[in-house]
């Protein structure tokens, strides 16, 4: 009998959903970094298991924030909860329970599906504190398991692997054994370069830029992509483009080698900057870069 399922990964800002899906595939196929709210487009990555295939699918933080983007972005994450066979709802083991935590917990309620309550970063708090978390959270919500794990450090991750196994439904291969993504390659090029933008910059500037592919050409081994950063303002270009061209060489380069790694090609990479004014607070603009309603 073969198994199969889709399993949503969902959870508060910043509390390693992306982190834990690449630990989850093996592979690097969802953008990370320290800064909260990096994920905003939910993203599928596929893990066969000899007798099954799981679907994760990787979504933004839930958080009460305002904005069109931030609505969008809640929206998104909400809506991938919904007709799935099970859930992983993550929590960071050293942060103490919030509002976002009670909202997501409501939205919970409504569901069928079993649903897995994941500890991540344990490896940064005192073990004793692991079980009164436990214990807390098991009040809230009747959780099918308890899993405690480091998503940096992979450790138990194969349990946690197990747990969501040994829960799937009989069903089809949904994708070809050699697919790890739903996502096409120009979708993850432009993560790969917003993740570096994530990186390398500071305050307002990674949540004002939005990636757009102009062109991806494959030739002779070598792929040849053209991507613009869009940002909400000029001085914001300033800062992307650096003194000298420095700032938007580091981007370049930092995403050439992470997308030779990934597509196992070699890689030509061309960045423009634009100012396109307010963007996340226009919809036409936030539809056309791939954050609004169809």
């Amino acid at each position: 009998m073969f198994r199969s399922g889709f399993i949503s990964i969902i959870g508060r800002p910043n509390a390693g959903k992306s982190t834990l899906l690449n630990a989850l595939l093996g592979e690097k196929i969802s953008i990370v970094s320290e800064k909260p709210q990096t994920t905003r487009n939910v993203i599928r990555g596929v893990k066969n298991l000899g007798d099954c295939q799981i679907v994760f699918v990787d979504t933004p933080g839930i958080h009460r924030g305002k904005g069109l983007l931030n609505e969008f972005m809640v929206k998104e994450a909400l809506n991938a909860i919904r007709d799935v066979d099970g859930v992983i709802y993550l929590v960071d083991a050293g942060r103490k329970r919030s509002d976002d935590d009670r909202f997501i917990i409501e939205g919970l309620k409504g569901l069928v599906c079993p649903v897995i309550l994941c500890i991540n970063k344990v490896d940064n708090v005192d073990k004793l504190k692991i079980l009164p978390l436990i214990d807390e959270y098991s009040k809230l919500y009747p959780f099918k398991e308890i899993v405690p794990i480091s998503a940096l450090k992979k450790d138990g991750i194969d349990s946690l692997l197990n747990v969501v196994a040994a829960m799937l439904p009989e069903g089809p291969r949904y994708f070809p054994e050699d697919v790890i993504t739903d996502r096409p390659e120009r979708f993850i090029a432009s993560e790969i370069v917003r993740e570096k933008i994530f990186l390398f910059t500071h305050e307002e500037i990674p949540y004002s830029v939005a990636v757009t592919i102009d062109s991806f050409r494959e030739k002779d081994g070598v792929i040849a992509i053209t991507a613009t950063i869009n940002v909400e303002r000029d001085s914001q270009k300033g800062i992307i483009i650096g003194k000298g061209g420095n700032m938007l060489k580091r981007i370049g380069t930092e995403a050439r080698l992470d997308l030779e790694k990934l597509f196992g090609a070699k890689i030509y990479l061309e960045l423009f900057v634009r100012a396109q004014q307010d963007w996340t607070r226009r919809p036409g603009a936030l539809k056309e870069f791939g954050y609004g309603s169809a």
